[in-house]
């Protein structure tokens, strides 16, 4: 029986990477002159520093005031500013819409929504989620009237009248010309619904707006941080929208601002990781300029805001008037209640992934893992899971293992050809064709078992850290599958790693470690070629960049890898001790030697090729 062993060499690249390491830390350490111009030249910039960093990290201020309602004299110059618009009454109430899952407070500045709380939900550290608050939105229609006054609706107050419509709350919210002329902001709030119905439309305004300028919304929004770990949320904070007859379509999350104009315009969602801010529209907007700015420039506890959202789009004017029915959506980037609104397709706005691998997700894992965590625990739910896909690709872990041991069998005819036309790389190349297709024998038959289980392995990578399920819930050790698990916390951070140690990732790598192990021993050295990199190293790198990457990844995710290489592990040994018989495996190659064996055409044409190659290195070197 061969052993598998971590070769010396394997020990020696180890050795030398970490000792490169550790010499270009030293190497790059500034000297005490360098260190004193960086001191010299951060205090130089501390006051603009500071700033710039109040803009992103401190506490954002409660809107200004447009007008003292007690000032008379303030009052009278506001009423001249916005003209015809001055017969509305000056407040600065707020008018409350609740339901059993949403509260929303409704400015009369701006007739807007000022305050979005979620009733079932608290950040990380137990305050009640907020999607807007202190002034972090800003919805206006900008326009001109009739005497060139450029307004805009966040500088106008509205009346509130709020009334029932059965058990919809209705929030009539008017910015008035006279009592028969008015632009109206209608919001509609029905039970247990995080929907609520947005309609703007005008009065009388025919004479008032100037029609041959155009009305422009804008929808302004800085998204809230919600999470532990800032940079994480923000990797999964995006600006998704609805267009161009039914296309979903995204800005990055990761470019400090990235812009687009897009036409036919659905809908558009100013994503925050687990919870969504959503104007729909039933009247498509015809085109649309988009923006999303990165606010997040390291992890840091301070940091208060992910994203900067904006949106601008212009209404078209029918029969003088403005009449456009829209939505309101804030609640949970969760598919069990966005999939209600079907009409509207914000259940799209999920980043499941792309292609087959959103497709398996969304029909395949979400549905398989809600199905258990309705009478599982979340964590019992992920490993239940994983047996199951893991027993469903064992097929494929089969056929992986059975080209191995196929391969096992050949190594001592390969070692002989490798050594025999050692000075011949074409002919050596040739040979160990003619060899396989004699044993019938494909080395890729092994790599492609390994590539049909990319779209699981994607799949699972976009589940995890995005599905709403795993919110906040916990296991063992881990406060948030959907977040990194922390068994201690670092006094410092360290580049790519974080300053936290997680334990499941840790647990993840061991596996995969030993599942190399297992698996390189058969494989990469009889693949080795003269010349080429030490595969077998490079794969033990595996476990190593795992260990890096997943420190700060969803805590769910690195205990599915966990589980999974501890299942294919035991699979992989059962199949080696019970299933496969290399005596077998070997008898059955030599009996397909003596089988005469037809080439297909890429075989042929393989083989022609390298015929051809060798006869004219002969001519070239009788030359």
């Amino acid at each position: 029986m061969e052993e598998k062993k971590l070769d010396i060499n394997s020990i020696i690249g180890f050795v030398l990477i970490f000792g490169i390491l550790i010499f270009m830390f030293y190497q790059n350490q500034p000297t005490p002159e360098e260190l004193e111009a960086q001191k010299a030249e951060q205090e130089k910039v501390e006051a603009e520093a500071k700033k710039a960093e109040e803009i992103i990290t401190s506490k954002p201020q409660e809107p200004q005031k447009i007008v003292d309602a007690s000032d008379s004299t303030a009052v009278a110059s506001y009423k001249n500013q916005v003209g015809a618009f001055g017969f509305t009454q000056v407040s600065e109430a707020t008018t409350r819409l609740e339901n059993e899952l949403l509260t929303l407070e409704i400015a009369n500045q701006g007739g807007q929504i000022v305050e979005a709380k979620m009733k079932d939900f608290v950040t990380y550290d137990s305050i009640p989620v907020f999607l807007v608050k202190d002034g972090n939105s800003n919805f206006a229609l900008n326009f001109v009237t009739n005497d060139n006054r450029t307004l805009s609706t966040s500088d106008l107050f509205f009346e509130p009248s709020l009334s029932k419509n059965g058990d919809t709350q209705v929030l009539s919210m008017k910015a008035k010309v006279s009592e028969n002329q008015f632009l109206e902001y209608r919001y509609e709030m029905k039970p247990n619904d995080y929907l609520v119905d947005f309609t703007v439309r005008s009065q009388g305004l025919n004479g008032i707006l100037n029609g041959s300028r155009p009305i422009t919304l804008e929808w302004d929004v800085k998204g809230i941080r919600h999470n532990k770990s800032v940079q994480y949320e923000n990797r999964y904070t995006r600006l998704t929208y609805n267009h161009d007859g039914g296309k979903v379509s995204k800005l990055s999350e990761s470019s400090e601002l990235d812009e687009e104009t897009e036409v036919d315009v659905k809908w558009l969602s100013y994503r925050q990781h687990f919870f969504s801010s959503i104007l729909a529209t039933d009247d498509h907007f015809q085109s649309a300029d988009l923006s999303s700015e990165n606010l997040v420039e390291e992890e840091s506890k301070e940091t208060l805001f992910t994203k900067h959202y904006n949106t601008k789009t212009s209404l078209e004017l029918k029969g003088g008037e403005l009449s456009q029915n829209m939505y309101w959506y804030y609640g949970p980037t969760d598919v069990k209640i966005l999939d209600d609104y079907k009409e509207l397709g914000l259940v799209d706005s999920i980043p499941f992934g792309w292609g087959i691998f959103g497709w398996i997700n969304r029909y395949v894992f979400t549905p398989f893992y809600g199905f258990l965590s309705s009478f599982l625990p979340y964590g019992i739910a992920i490993i239940i899971m994983t047996i199951v896909v893991r027993l469903a690709l064992s097929p494929v872990t089969y056929k992986s293992y059975l080209s191995q041991a196929k391969m096992k069998v050949l190594k001592p005819e390969i070692t002989e050809i490798n050594e025999k036309h050692k000075d011949n790389a074409m002919k050596k190349q040739q040979e160990t064709m003619k060899l396989y297709n004699k044993a019938g024998v494909s080395p890729m038959s092994g790599c492609i078992p390994a590539l049909l289980q990319l779209p699981i392995f994607y799949a699972l990578f976009m589940f995890f850290p995005t599905s709403f399920e795993l919110r906040q819930k916990s296991f063992l050790w881990a406060e948030d599958l959907s977040s990194y698990d922390t068994i201690f916390n670092l006094p410092f951070s360290i580049p790519f790693y974080g300053d936290h140690v997680s334990l499941f990732p840790i647990l993840a790598s061991i596996a995969i470690f030993f599942y190399m192990t297992l698996t390189t021993g058969q494989t990469m050295q009889m693949q080795q070629q003269p010349g080429m990199p030490n595969m077998k190293f490079i794969m033990y790198l595996s476990p190593l960049m795992m260990l890096f990457f997943f420190n700060n990844y969803a805590s769910g995710l690195s205990l599915y890898y966990f589980v999974s290489n501890l299942i294919t592990i035991f699979i992989m040994l059962a199949i080696k001790n019970y299933i496969l018989d290399e005596d077998k495996i070997h008898a059955q190659i030599q009996e397909n030697k003596k089988k005469p064996k037809k080439e297909n055409k890429f075989q042929r044409k393989m083989r022609e090729m390298m015929e051809q190659a060798e006869a004219q290195k002969k001519t070239g070197g009788r030359r």
